[in-house]
């Protein structure tokens, strides 16, 4: 009884937070500037728009997405695993599909869980390239945008500026609500 009295209690409390439009505003606008992120990323590695890839460089023209990174920036405890993975052709298409399909999913508000999720385990292998970080004993942007990607999902945020409603009522969706 306990049990169903603090849930019920809980899930009032985040039904108000989320009701309020100062929060599904600015959770709205955080979901899409990460997209952005993610998808920037993608389209950027993909075609070498030239701000971190030369188009020389890009995937297209057959640079790889995850060399220069695992290759140069792995310098902790997990460094020989990093540079051997580097440039591996398995890698590269999973490290891209997770970048196209996070960035993808965050910015339509749709699969939030599982972007939030994949997201999260993207970005920790990422931060465990650059063990240690440079500007901190272990923090870093890395686990912030981890911590945010999951707040995000845990409120629901597909549905703020993007089709998370709409999605959220697919018989589908209804039926796993991990697809949520």
């Amino acid at each position: 009884m306990a049990t169903t009295l603090h849930t019920t209690a809980h899930d009032h409390r985040l039904h108000e937070l989320t009701e309020n439009h100062a929060v599904a505003l600015l959770g709205g606008l955080t979901r899409l500037s990460l997209g952005w992120i993610f998808l920037w990323a993608f389209l950027d590695k993909t075609f070498g728009l030239g701000h971190e890839t030369a188009s020389k460089d890009s995937w297209l023209n057959g640079g790889s997405p995850t060399k220069g990174f695992l290759g140069f920036a792995a310098a902790g405890p997990f460094k020989g695993l990093y540079n051997d993975l580097a440039g591996q052709t398995w890698v590269d298409w999973l490290f891209m599909l997770g970048l196209l399909g996070i960035g993808v999913a965050l910015l339509a508000g749709v699969f939030m869980n599982l972007a939030a999720w994949a997201g999260t385990v993207l970005l920790v292998l990422m931060w465990t390239a650059v063990l240690p970080p440079d500007n901190n004993p272990f923090m870093d942007d890395h686990l912030v945008y981890a911590l945010v990607l999951l707040t995000l999902a845990a409120l629901g945020a597909g549905r703020w500026l993007g089709l998370g409603d709409w999605w959220e009522r697919q018989d589908v969706v209804q039926k796993h609500p991990v697809l949520r």
